[in-house]
């Protein structure tokens, strides 16, 4: 069984991403501008401590590296990178939520951080924006060649499932524009992860009587589609950078590359 997330995973690029960043600095005194357009730069190429893989308190303004696959702190920084008494946080697997300690698991979540630090309280209103922006006119997804018609083959062999922070009518819009409506044996919206990745993953599991082991989490959020299902025992690929694979861990730089190395794999597989 595969498991898929939606957004960043089923279609590309970051412009979405920079609209909403560029939507909250713009709320900014002209005088924070600049520093805000600077930090989310660094972000983005890895430079800054807040980076893809880390976890931001919005409370402390600190910044939690962590271990990916258990959750755990490894180091307590500063936003200008300094190191910080860790002491104040828990030894065990981290706990993660959407307003406090954020998990910074994709591309949705720099301009966020960014925001709060800079003393944005409310960054609701303009990733609603964003959402409405990326169903107009005016955006155009950067769809996958080839991904469709390789899902609908994947899925008449094992069983598909599509997860996914986006809500019902969000999911359904863009599957529509993507020409992946149908294609999933089933589509679980606003499921709500990381916090509650582990326990539908579970569900999953036993709903389609499948053993954790053979069962694989791709997405582009480590922290959301990756690391809980490797915890589970299952299988994961994490479309992105900065990961190496390993055991039960397959890493692909693009959706498009890991299609293709998956495609021979195809008729082994039965339902």
């Amino acid at each position: 069984m595969y498991i898929f997330d939606l957004d960043g995973t089923l279609y590309e690029g970051t412009a979405h991403f920079d609209y909403y960043a560029a939507l909250m600095k713009q709320e900014l005194p002209a005088e924070w501008q600049k520093a805000f357009e600077r930090d989310y730069e660094q972000m983005k190429r890895g430079e800054h401590a807040v980076k893809i893989g880390t976890a931001y308190d919005t409370e402390q303004d600190a910044v939690l590296e962590l271990d990916p696959f258990t959750s755990r702190i490894t180091a307590v920084k500063a936003w200008n990178g300094d190191e910080l008494d860790a002491s104040m946080y828990t030894n065990g697997p981290q706990e993660f939520d959407f307003e406090q300690i954020v998990a910074i698991g994709d591309g949705w979540w720099l301009p966020f951080a960014c925001a709060r630090h800079y003393g944005i309280r409310d960054c609701q209103p303009f990733y609603h924006e964003t959402k409405r922006y990326m169903a107009s006119e005016a955006f155009q997804l950067e769809k996958i060649e080839g991904l469709p018609v390789f899902l609908k083959q994947l899925s008449e062999a094992v069983p598909t499932v599509l997860v996914t922070n986006s809500d019902a009518e969000d999911t359904d819009r863009l599957l529509g524009e993507l020409d992946m409506r149908g294609i999933f044996h089933k589509v679980v919206p606003s499921a709500g992860k990381p916090a509650a990745a582990a326990s539908l993953f579970e569900e999953l599991i036993n709903e389609f009587e499948h053993m954790p082991q053979s069962v694989t989490s791709v997405g582009d959020n480590l922290m959301n589609d990756v690391a809980p299902a490797l915890r589970l025992g299952m299988r994961g690929v994490f479309i992105g950078t900065s990961v190496k694979s390993g055991d039960r861990l397959e890493q692909a730089y693009t959706m498009s590359e890991w299609m293709e190395r998956e495609k021979h794999r195809i008729s082994r597989y039965a339902r």
